[in-house]
């Protein structure tokens, strides 16, 4: 299973970004997703999380009501961020448990694959 994130860039604060991860090597069916994210010098951190059936999605109490995660068509986690602020700036990571792992979980260690990262700057 390979992921890759997209979709960051450079906003103003209030701005709105949509992170993607195409992944490839799986159907996608049976791998609960995940998007984390790391600023610098701090741990990475859970932002948000949904199963593969889409039947409900978690998210960080930090992001609560401005970032969204949905997956698109079979395969594709969407990570909706709106009213964007300074502190959301950070490298922006997708993530999928192994197979048959269906509980979206906070902790990183929970998840075996990962994309590469993709950088989100919010300027005040």
């Amino acid at each position: 299973v390979q992921l890759q994130a997209s979709g960051g860039g450079s906003v103003q604060a209030g701005g709105s970004l949509r992170l993607s991860c195409s992944t490839f090597g799986t159907t996608g069916n049976g791998h609960t997703r995940a998007w984390f994210r790391q600023a610098p010098g701090k741990e990475r951190e859970f932002v948000a999380g949904i199963p593969w059936d889409g039947q409900y999605s978690k998210v960080a109490d930090s992001v609560q009501g401005r970032f969204t995660i949905s997956i698109e068509g079979e395969n594709t986690p969407i990570l909706q961020m709106t009213s964007l602020k300074s502190e959301d700036t950070a490298v922006y990571y997708c993530a999928a448990r192994r197979f048959g792992f269906t509980k979206v979980e906070t902790g990183p260690s929970a998840y075996s694959y990962w994309g590469q990262g993709t950088l989100v700057t919010v300027s005040s």
